[in-house]
């Protein structure tokens, strides 16, 4: 009778025990879930009692509702689903369900134990490790954010982070803290609030991949010394940076070179974005472009150097796209002042047969020749002598036509005098037509364009209609060599005049500010030729370092390192100063409108020339025919 009482004591003692461990780590796991302060979307992978799963599933979904969403179980049959937004999925996993490790496996294929999805592993309390042998064979590098439930004692538990700095390291620890039906849980780690990244960010020497791109060979032996620093530039000034950012990390390096930032070329990479795809190398230490092609297979992190290739030349002389001699008055003011000259004309013709009706009976005036005749011709020559400043020989002799002669040539000088000051205040401007690409086109300026790697493959390989126009057109006419050619070649024919030259301007305004005068640098314009951005640094597709590089990178552009490297190989645009000493002499083609009318001129007079010498032989002609018919009939 003892014995039975002692069996059936013992059997109801386990059953309490088993409830009240069963209820703890319900408990455990939603004040856990509640402590990461974070929306979540909890599946769950347990292999308890439906009771059991019950509780759970009150006590996750029982939290605020701004903080925990829904709850969910796994049935482990493998198949990728749409759990919903990825930053909100926790996956929480009983290690002694049977087949747990197919189930990591299939979950490792599918990428889930990396950022941004969170895990809690319940480890079995017969494990002394902290590294449970069903998750050990799974690399858990530093995004990973994987807790590990273990429990002490009845109702004790403790958790603990665990992840790897790289595939063949040792596990690394991080105690989160404890629970106890007393206390609950308590955060012992503080520091654990923040990110993943902020806490690992000591990768304990490990040695980081980087690969930089050099176009020239001898720039190896030139990455710090400011030596033909106008090479590689933006290798040369992100190399620091780049150091700056694994001493931050304190991780060790192995640098890789490359000839080209990469492209795709029959149907792989090649260059340093193939070493990313490959997964050769962890980060691209030269700042690339940001195109749409590369960001499929590329991660990008920070734009550390703000610089871009444009099209840099000066504006030409006003007079290359206009007539100076048309664009001195407005139109209203041309329209205004042959009026004026017009109604000139007809008060000068009127005041003309006035005075010649009037002195009708003086016999002189006829045989005076400074006097203007009634005649529209000659007031036509005398208004076209007076416009052109050149005076008359003829002219009134009364009162009123001395004013109306006075009234012209006064308003006709005040003509002429705006007139040369603004043809004067013209050929000192530059014209402001060329203000996009398609003007940069049709306009009448040479083209060359900085020899790199990246603008023999931007310009080939255009489709706008516009962009291919100019590298068919401007930079590579057929029959000819394309015209790429070196930077300090390029400014020089820049500085020249009626030449674009296509550079990084960074670079090119060090040579710019080398060649050129103070006075030439004020009439500088840029026009963007590429349809990118500024370039950014490059990571690998899902690198596990990704938010540390960022962190890194704000951190050094904080701290002014970054701005410092650009300053020393990078140059602003000029300001201008010193533009009222830039003279610019007259040429032909400021000349050329007035030097065609002369010649049209010229032309038109000889033409009458000839004209009249043969209206003038032919009546000579007829002449004397007439003569010696007359002498023969009277004969």
């Amino acid at each position: 009778m003892m014995f039975c009482i002692f069996v059936a004591s013992f059997y109801f003692f386990n059953i309490i025990v088993r409830n009240a461990k069963t209820d703890s780590e319900v408990l455990v796991l939603s004040d856990v879930i509640r402590a990461m302060e974070k929306p979540s979307t909890v599946v769950a992978t347990l292999c308890w009692q439906t009771s059991k799963k019950v509780d759970f599933y009150n006590a996750v979904t029982s939290i605020d509702r701004s903080r925990a969403a829904t709850a969910r179980f796994d049935d482990m049959k493998h198949a990728k689903k749409d759990y919903g937004q990825d930053q909100h999925m926790l996956f929480v996993a009983d290690l002694k369900c049977p087949n747990i490790s197919a189930y990591f496996d299939k979950k490792k294929e599918e990428q889930y134990f990396r950022s941004p999805f969170r895990w809690i592993l319940i480890s079995s309390s017969e494990n002394d490790e902290i590294v449970p042998n069903e998750i050990a064979y799974i690399d858990l590098l530093p995004d990973s954010e994987v807790i590990v439930l273990r429990q002490i004692e009845a109702d004790t538990y403790d958790l603990h982070f665990i992840y790897k700095i790289s595939p063949n390291s040792d596990w690394r620890t991080q105690f989160y803290g404890s629970w106890n039906l007393e206390q609950r849980f308590v955060k012992t780690n503080q520091q654990l609030v923040e990110s993943t990244a902020l806490q690992r960010l000591d990768l304990l020497g490990f040695e980081m991949s980087i690969c930089y791109v050099l176009t020239d060979n001898d720039s190896i032996n030139h990455l710090t010394d400011e030596v033909n620093d106008h090479i590689d530039t933006i290798t040369k000034v992100n190399f620091p940076t780049t150091n700056h950012l694994l001493d931050f990390l304190n991780a060790s390096r192995k640098y890789i070179f490359a000839e080209t930032w990469g492209y795709r070329v029959n149907g792989s990479w090649n260059g340093m974005t193939g070493y990313l795809l490959r997964e050769e190398v962890e980060i691209g230490g030269s700042p690339m472009f940001f195109t749409s092609e590369r960001i499929s297979v590329v991660d990008y992190i920070a734009s550390p150097t703000p610089t871009r290739s444009k099209f840099v030349f000066q504006q030409p002389k006003l007079s290359y796209e206009n007539n100076l001699f048309l664009l001195s008055f407005r139109t209203s003011v041309w329209y205004s002042s042959t009026g004026l000259i017009f109604l000139l004309l007809l008060a000068l013709f009127a005041v003309a047969i006035w005075e010649w009706k009037k002195n009708s009976h003086h016999i002189y005036r006829k045989q005076d020749s400074g006097i203007l005749r009634a005649n529209f011709v000659d007031v036509i020559i005398l208004i076209f002598g007076a416009i052109c400043q050149q005076g008359s020989p003829v002219e009134l002799k009364g009162s009123l036509g001395r004013v109306v002669m006075l009234i012209l040539f006064l308003a006709l000088m005040f003509l002429y005098t705006s007139y040369s000051a603004n043809i004067v205040a013209l050929l000192q401007s530059s014209s402001s037509q060329i203000r996009t690409l398609d003007d940069l086109l049709h306009s009448r300026l040479k083209f060359g364009v900085h020899d790199t790697v990246f603008n023999r493959y931007y310009f080939s390989t255009a489709t706008e209609p516009v962009r291919k126009a100019i590298y068919e057109k401007k930079v590579a006419p057929p029959g000819t060599t394309p015209r790429f050619m070196s930077m300090e070649e390029g400014v020089k024919k820049m500085r020249k005049g009626l030449f674009a030259f296509h550079m990084e301007t960074g670079v090119g305004y060090k040579f710019v500010g080398k060649y050129f005068n103070e006075g030439e640098k004020c009439g500088l314009r840029e026009i963007q030729y590429l349809q990118v951005i500024d370039p950014w640094l490059a990571v690998r597709k899902n690198t596990p370092y990704r938010e540390m590089f960022k962190i890194g990178m704000k951190r050094i552009q904080e701290h002014g390192l970054q701005a410092r490297e650009n300053r020393l190989l990078y140059e602003k645009r000029p300001k201008c100063s010193g533009r009222e000493s830039n003279f610019v002499s007259v040429s032909m083609v400021d000349c050329y409108p007035a030097l065609l009318i002369l010649s049209y001129g010229s032309l038109v007079s000889l033409t009458l020339l000839i004209f009249e010498f043969i209206y003038h032989k032919r009546e000579t002609i007829i002449h004397k025919l007439k003569h010696s018919n007359t002498h023969s009939h009277s004969m």
